[in-house]
Formats: C-alpha cells, sequence, structure tokens
C-alpha cells in the first residue's frame, strides 16, 4: 500500500514539474547526460529503452544516435513527462521514437521485447535521474535486465552523495512545511556502491561505475528557485503552500545556496553516480 501512494506521489508530483523541468534543468543537467550517453556508446541501427525518460533529455540524443536504422522506445510514469517529450520530438522533427506511459517497476512486454538488431530485446536500456523516485529501484533494474538482448547493456544514472549536492537543503525545507518525508529515501543509490550492488543483484555482469561531478549554473535567484520547487521531486508539495509558506520556504533555501552565488546567478555543486552492467551472452 505504502508504495501505490509513492507510485501516485511520484506520478501526479511529475505531472506538475512537466512544463518546468524542460526549461529548468537542461542546461544544468546536460554535463551528466553526456557522460551517460557517451558511456552507452549508442550505435546506428540499435534498439534502446529509456526508463523515466522525464521530458526526452536523454530519449532525444539518443535517437539521434542510433539513427539512421534505429530506434528509441522511452517510457515514464508521468502522463505530463510523456506529453512534454512527444511534442519535443515532433518539434525537433525526430520520428525514430516512441513514448509509452509505463511504470519501470512493470514494463509492458514479454521476454520478447521489441526486436533488435541482434535478436528479440532492446540492444541498450537507460534510465537517466529516475531510479531514485521508484519505490523498488531494484525492481525496475530487473525489469530493465529481463527486456534486453543477450549481451545487451544497461546505464543509469543517480545523483551521488548528499553532501556533495549543494540543492538537497530543499528536502527538510520542504518536509518541515508538509510534515512527511517528501523523498526519504532520495540519496540511498548514490552511497558508497549501492548503485553498484543494485546492478549485481538485478543479474547484470561487467557492472562497473563512476562518480561524475559538476557545477550546475542558474542564472538568478529566480531560476534556482523555479528549478527546485516547481521543476524538480517537490513539485506536488509546493503547488499546496499558500504564498506565505512559499516565501518562506524559497528563503531559507536562498540562504542555503548563499555559498554557491557568483556574478547574480549561481554554481551549485553536484554529484552523479553512472554505472554500467551488461546481460550475459547466451
Amino acid at each position: 500500500m505504502k508504495d501505490n501512494v509513492q507510485r501516485r506521489v511520484q506520478r501526479y508530483g511529475w505531472d506538475q514539474a512537466a512544463r518546468d523541468y524542460d526549461p529548468c534543468w537542461q542546461r544544468p543537467l546536460k554535463p551528466a547526460q553526456d557522460e551517460l550517453l557517451e558511456q552507452a556508446a549508442l550505435r546506428p541501427g540499435q534498439h534502446v529503452l529509456d526508463v523515466a525518460c522525464g521530458t526526452g533529455l536523454v530519449t532525444l540524443p539518443a535517437a539521434d544516435a542510433v539513427a539512421p536504422g534505429g530506434e528509441v522506445v522511452a517510457t515514464d510514469i508521468s502522463a505530463g513527462m510523456i506529453e512534454q517529450a512527444r511534442a519535443l520530438a515532433r518539434e525537433r522533427g525526430i520520428g525514430n521514437v516512441t513514448f509509452e506511459r509505463m511504470d519501470a517497476e512493470a514494463l509492458e512486454w514479454t521476454d520478447r521485447a521489441p526486436g533488435s538488431a541482434s535478436g528479440p530485446g532492446f540492444d541498450a536500456a537507460l534510465c537517466s535521474l529516475g531510479l531514485m523516485y521508484v519505490p523498488d529501484p531494484e525492481q525496475a533494474l530487473r525489469e530493465m535486465h529481463r527486456v534486453l538482448a543477450p549481451g545487451g547493456r544497461a546505464v543509469a544514472s543517480v545523483w551521488g552523495a548528499r553532501s556533495r549536492c549543494g540543492w538537497s537543503p530543499v528536502f527538510p525545507i520542504v518536509d518541515r512545511r508538509v510534515q512527511s518525508d517528501v523523498c526519504p529515501l532520495f540519496f540511498r543509490l548514490g552511497t558508497g556502491t549501492a548503485l553498484e550492488a543494485a546492478f549485481r543483484a538485478a543479474g547484470f555482469t561487467d557492472v562497473t561505475s563512476d562518480r561524475f561531478r559538476t557545477m550546475l549554473p542558474f542564472e538568478s535567484k529566480e531560476d534556482a528557485c523555479r528549478a527546485i520547487f516547481e521543476g524538480g521531486p517537490v513539485a506536488l508539495a509546493w503547488r499546496t503552500f499558500d504564498e506565505e509558506t512559499r516565501e518562506g520556504a524559497s528563503a531559507e533555501y536562498l540562504d542555503a545556496i548563499g555559498p554557491y552565488r557568483e556574478e547574480g546567478g549561481y554554481a551549485i555543486p553536484g554529484e552523479f553516480v553512472i554505472t554500467r552492467g551488461r546481460k550475459r551472452a547466451r
């Protein structure tokens, strides 16, 4: 029952954040997402799955990478995110991608997933910054492993250590105002070797992992607050706040990120864990 509540919170929360996510996060997340795509080493003609695709910040470059002849199938639990991603794909004329609203823990394919050049299953599976929100991320990884072709590979990223993510004070700031834990286990997979262990438990072999650090740029205090409160994981709670509560939360957050202010804007540190694994070839 608790997991079902968490799924609904994530679904409706990201529906609320969908409109703001792309303009708020495209630039700050690009270095980490480029690194994930480089490690995925996609090639023309491949069939790729992108789980928890959001607005398509990884999906659309992946579609470019596998053209001609390849295709990307992208899933997300949020209908709002899927609608935004479809619109962006149409706007950019990217036709080798399809989007489906789907739970990462229950991918709606049999073991004979959509065909790839190498046979049944996907050649590669990607998940960029999505596993932190899944009630059972280990199950999501098992599902990614299940629908891969033999020899196929998966690459996933999560936020790293809480202490190396300068925006992380947003969680206690919001929690104090809603009297509940918005994302209580958000940094679990970014701690130590937790994501590697989850990959191995899901059946992946040749598992390797890197920590990737970057600075997240925001041009103004308004941009920094919009990204974290309206375009991120606390968007659902934010929508319930009255104006006085919003002002208090914003002021407290700006005070927390004060050390990262520069030239009118902000450069906030962020750390990511990027992990790779392969499904054993038969």
